[in-house]
């Protein structure tokens, strides 16, 4: 009985710790004043039932406080008015502006070296 008990608290539980952190967190005005301001933009999209996405938000919420002048978004890949301003089809995605421009887009990229690798190169 308390094996079972087991794997259920170590399969359920964790699933529905990661899904509580996927929000979206993308505003169009705050997207733009990043940019004004100077600011690095990094922006995620995700969708409800992909781990990988989960795991890619927790580094780049993390990496939002180690770099400096960095401003992180997250959305969901669902939102149709977001997707089609960024133009993201896929889950997982991962654009970074420099300057008002996009100089940075990857798929499924969750490792945190690549991912900080990847904003250390537009810093």
């Amino acid at each position: 009985m308390i094996k079972k008990l087991l794997i259920i608290f170590f399969i359920f539980i964790p699933l529905n710790s990661v899904a509580v952190e996927k929000q979206t967190t993308f505003d169009k005005d705050l997207f733009k004043k990043a940019q004004l301001d100077g600011k690095i933009v990094v922006v995620s999209s995700w969708i409800k039932y992909c781990n990988s996405c989960a795991s890619q938000m927790k580094v780049l919420k993390t990496a939002k406080n180690q770099f400096k002048n960095i401003e992180y978004f997250a959305f969901d890949v669902t939102n149709k008015e977001i997707s089609n301003l960024f133009n993201v089809q896929y889950q997982s995605t991962i654009l970074i502006f420099k300057n008002n421009k996009e100089v940075y887009r990857s798929i499924g990229v969750t490792t945190k070296d690549e991912i900080y690798k990847a904003i250390s190169s537009v810093i």
